[in-house]
């Protein structure tokens, strides 16, 4: 199953068993009972599609539905009562935690996954490695040529997640701004704003002027992943199952679902075969599973 697939799907109903929602939910007139509306991270939608896909084998007698949207999209819903699992690919902010409480709603995280952000570039750019100082300098606009990395004289176009992405959130707080809570930067305002992973898979392919960032379940054989190494003293690392897991890789994180309250019924099947025997899916779509730690 190819990642880029997923994305053709505004909202995917997949036949499977389950019943209920998580305690603490609001309800949803408009919804069935038997189903289970599972909403947002786009760099989730992929993973979250096999395991309904799975799921449904052995529970045929209703629905999940998977839709993506960004990880803004699926914490809102959730917080609305109109969505049981939110897919997330960051935590929820103190302001979407105070929304949800005050819609009778606790948030209650689960780690489903682990994930790399990748830095890629068209294949036939000479840049292999920057450092995350590089990156920075790059999506703020104060490298703005391909020369300045030591590639070609060539004006550098950024490319990005929209602002509803946990994946843009986590790459302006965490290499945008280098993880430090006091700086202010902001990307570029010539920055591209991309609708989906697939939209920088196909701009970067295309344009070989193009720098992107995606999760590691969307790259594809004709990018360029560019190696990146946490300051000038460390090594140039790519990102991978085993590079994540030893720490090596400076770009990763956990991936999330919410629910309202703690999942009961059909949600919390459905989540402890995710985060069971689910995880035998996760590392044939790009993304590596949790590890005995919890991770």
């Amino acid at each position: 199953m190819k990642p880029a697939l997923a994305l053709a799907f505004a909202a995917v109903l997949v036949s499977a068993g389950c019943s209920g929602r998580s305690a603490g939910a609001a309800s949803a007139s408009s919804r069935e009972p038997s189903s289970i509306q599972c909403v947002g991270s786009d760099t989730l939608v992929n993973l979250a599609l096999a395991w309904a896909e799975s799921w449904m084998a052995a529970h045929p007698e209703a629905r999940i539905s998977v839709t993506g949207g960004g990880s803004g999209t699926g914490i809102a819903a959730l917080a609305a009562g109109t969505a049981d699992i939110a897919n997330a690919s960051r935590e929820m902010s103190a302001e979407e935690i105070a929304t949800a409480r005050a819609n009778g709603i606790e948030p209650v995280r689960h780690s489903v996954a682990l994930d790399a952000i990748a830095v890629v570039a068209h294949p036939s750019n000479p840049v292999s490695s920057l450092t995350l100082e590089q990156v920075s300098a790059v999506y703020t606009g104060r490298i703005t040529r391909w020369a300045g990395l030591g590639g070609e004289d060539r004006p550098i176009v950024l490319l990005s997640r929209e602002s509803n992405s946990g994946t843009y959130v986590y790459f302006l707080e965490q290499v945008i701004r280098l993880g430090r809570k006091d700086s202010k930067d902001l990307f570029s305002p010539e920055t591209l704003l991309m609708p989906s992973s697939e939209g920088i898979s196909a701009e970067v392919r295309q344009n070989r002027n193009a720098i992107g960032y995606d999760g590691l379940g969307y790259v594809t054989a004709d990018q360029k992943t560019i190696a990146i190494a946490r300051d000038p003293d460390s090594p140039f690392v790519l990102p991978s199952a085993a590079t994540v897991i030893d720490g090596t890789y400076p770009v990763s994180r956990p991936l999330f679902m919410y629910t309202a309250g703690v999942p009961a019924g059909a949600v919390k099947e459905f989540l402890d075969f995710v985060t069971g025997e689910g995880q035998g899916i996760v590392a044939g779509l790009g993304f590596i599973p949790l590890q005995g730690d919890g991770r």
